[in-house]
């Protein structure tokens, strides 16, 4: 049982900021394709903050708990996309530009709101007046916002890779030319395939780290 307790510690601090960062991403995309003109989100009941609505068994919960298992040096997930029918926008090429981009904005915004807490509990806390429970809880508290701060940064970075289906391949189909934006959504059937295969071949990790780690550096 004594064994366990590290890992069951690990999985504490990191479930709570995991499930929030993954679902208010994909709740952004809805909520802004809704307000853009198209209900399909809502109608299917996914704008809520119900997180029975948005978890994926397996991105959510497995792949997650694998990876905090087997020690990797980074972690990954996923909530089931929000559906959203772009041909409903308003203005379709624009408009998609906004719904891609709302789910790494919202992570960026959770990130800085991390921090911010983050460095007001640091500010507060005056050990020679702290309780052994307090310091125990503000301990606990500020290994969570820390979490906060690395999994949104790196969900928001990782999710802006210029690749569809990720957000950034959407944003780069909105904002170029079309002699460009067309061949790059032709890539979007084989998109998963090559972020995986970049993935495998630590490419995509040594684009995505040094940016990661120079926005929680200014963050923390």
């Amino acid at each position: 049982m004594d064994a366990l307790l590290p890992l069951l510690a690990k999985i504490a601090f990191w479930a709570t900021p995991v499930l929030t960062a993954v679902i208010l991403h994909e709740l952004a995309h809805g909520y802004v394709a809704y307000r853009l003109g198209d209900p399909t989100a809502a109608r299917l009941g996914r704008l809520t903050l119900n997180p029975i609505a948005h978890v994926d068994m397996f991105g959510t919960v497995l792949l997650p708990l694998m990876l905090i298992m087997s020690g990797s040096p980074f972690l990954f997930g996923y909530a089931k996309p929000v559906p959203v029918n772009f041909a409903n926008l308003r203005n379709p090429r624009r408009d998609m530009v906004y719904v891609a981009a709302a789910g790494p904005a919202m992570n960026l915004l959770l990130a800085v709101a991390s921090a911010f807490i983050l460095q007001q509990v640091q500010a507060s806390q005056f050990p020679m007046h702290l309780s052994a429970a307090q310091s125990s809880t503000d301990l606990i508290l500020v290994s969570m916002l820390q979490v906060s701060v690395f999994i949104n940064v790196a969900l928001a970075v990782f999710n802006l890779f210029p690749v569809p289906p990720l957000d950034g391949g959407r944003v780069a189909t909105g904002l170029l030319p079309r002699g460009l934006a067309l061949p790059l959504a032709r890539l979007e059937p084989y998109g998963m395939l090559i972020v995986v295969g970049l993935l495998m071949t630590g490419v995509l990790g040594d684009i995505v780290h040094p940016v990661t780690a120079f926005l929680v550096n200014v963050l923390l």
